[in-house]
């Protein structure tokens, strides 16, 4: 039986506490942090610039799943590219010719990084 990880951010209180301060984030903001540009919130996933509530360290790197400090407002596309990379705080994404290219329906979904090799 495959052994699946569940996301910190997807059960329990940690849940309750995420999606209280998503729509915290989703009401506050209106710049994505990753690229610094406006976020339309009309538009709904699997538009590439729907917007999301990204983890600024991913969960991946020890984040903490729903404190709101760790949370800031994201394209959806920008958030996939990001996916759990660590930024600094004056670095911006700048969507490159091939970036710009990719869909978000594109990318994987889930994916096993633990046997990827580059």
């Amino acid at each position: 039986m495959a052994n699946h990880h569940v996301r910190l951010d997807r059960v329990g209180q940690t849940r309750t506490a995420y999606e209280k301060n998503r729509k915290i984030i989703l009401a506050t903001q209106d710049v994505c942090a990753i690229c610094g540009q406006p976020v339309d919130k009309s538009l709904k996933y699997p538009d590439k610039y729907a917007a999301t509530v990204d983890h600024i360290i991913p969960l991946e790197r020890g984040g903490h799943p729903s404190d709101i400090t760790n949370l800031q407002l994201a394209h959806n596309i920008c958030n996939r590219l990001k996916s759990d990379k660590l930024m600094h705080a004056n670095d911006r994404f700048k969507e490159t010719e091939a970036e710009s290219k990719i869909a978000v329906d594109d990318l994987p979904q889930h994916f096993d990084w633990k046997n990827y090799k580059a």
